[in-house]
């Protein structure tokens, strides 16, 4: 699969029908950064007015791991990788376009990479920050992945 915008949201509608429904988006992606949006709508609501939790670590998730699936795909080796913890703290109601980033490319490309060269498990935390339209931060995603040479490739 080429590393697109729109195939990577064709595949989570595929593959991650949840989040879709919901409107989670993957808005930007490089080697570096990605980007997920998600709107505050009735399906996604929580009974206090905002974004139900699940929704934005959905949004969350996805800007750490299509940087891992990217990297991996670019290196050209054989990784598994699976989200071993999650933390997240909340700041402020998620109400109207939520943005969630990672800036993280850099080290997950050296993580990949060295997961390629042992037979040890890499575990990489990247971080995911939401923000609302006014540029304040709702919320923070913290993600430990764990990257692993595949024995064979299945």
């Amino acid at each position: 699969m080429k590393f697109s915008i729109s195939r990577l949201n064709t595949f989570l509608m595929l593959r991650l029908p949840a989040a879709w429904i919901c409107g989670v988006r993957l808005a930007q992606l490089s080697a570096d950064t990605a980007q997920a949006r998600v709107r505050h709508r009735w399906i996604n609501q929580n009974p206090f007015g905002s974004m139900y939790f699940a929704v934005q670590l959905m949004a969350a998730e996805l800007t750490t791991g299509v940087l891992v699936m990217r990297a991996i795909r670019e290196a050209g080796v054989p990784v598994s990788m699976l989200v071993a913890s999650c933390e997240a703290s909340y700041q402020k109601k998620a109400t109207g376009k939520i943005t969630f980033s990672c800036d993280q490319g850099e080290l997950v490309q050296q993580s990949v990479t060295e997961a390629s060269k042992t037979d040890t498990p890499v575990i990489v935390t990247l971080f995911s920050r939401g923000r609302n339209a006014a540029g304040e931060q709702v919320a923070e995603m913290k993600f430990e992945w764990t990257l692993k040479q595949r024995v064979n490739n299945r």
